[in-house]
């Protein structure tokens, strides 16, 4: 017999302070520690998403962190002391908690200034171009964010862009100065989702 699935709103609201309070740890550790970084991902997408409209933010299951390869073992470190373990997942370099070492909650890394897949045309931005937002720790500048987002392009990278794009956040300033490869796929998105 297959049990009846119930929604449950309080264990949906629990995921999402769970991510919120593991992003709040972990960047007040870096910054303890002095390391360099950005908030990358579905979190930095949230904070720039919550300048303009709050109630257009997504979730989000994981914490992305720009950093740069010199930095790991101090970040290893600082993230220790908290009781999480460096790991390599399918050649995803993360920190997952000792009690609940689940690779989908972890905090991956992106190493500044390489290339996140071999197949990438661009490497990943330096922490340097971060920003600190209202609530403390360092995101990436928007222009940044959008190259990664575009670069990646999964699904989910997709609609944040779309989401970046409905609250006016893609200026044509900040188009224009997209590479050429990644303004071209800008103009494929726009063509597909008009």
């Amino acid at each position: 017999m297959v049990a009846r699935l119930v929604p449950d709103f309080e264990r949906a609201f629990m995921a999402i302070n769970k991510v919120e309070a593991l992003l709040k740890k972990v960047t007040r550790a870096l910054d303890r520690a002095g390391v360099e970084y950005a908030v990358v991902g579905g979190n930095a997408v949230a904070a720039w998403v919550a300048t303009v409209d709050e109630a257009a933010i997504r979730s989000t299951k994981d914490v992305d962190i720009l950093v740069k390869r010199s930095s790991l073992g101090r970040i290893q470190e600082a993230l220790r002391k908290l009781g999480f373990d460096f790991v390599e997942v399918l050649g995803v370099s993360m920190f997952v908690d000792r009690k609940d070492p689940s690779p989908k909650r972890g905090v991956h890394l992106i190493f500044a200034n390489e290339r996140i897949r071999p197949e990438y045309a661009h490497p990943a931005p330096d922490p340097k171009s971060a920003v600190r937002a209202r609530r403390g720790f360092m995101v990436i500048d928007l222009p940044n964010l959008v190259k990664m987002k575009l670069q990646s392009y999964r699904l989910a990278d997709r609609v944040h862009l779309i989401d970046l794009r409905s609250l006016d956040l893609l200026s044509a300033s900040l188009i224009r100065r997209l590479p050429a490869d990644l303004r071209k796929r800008l103009r494929q998105l726009e063509t597909e989702t008009n």
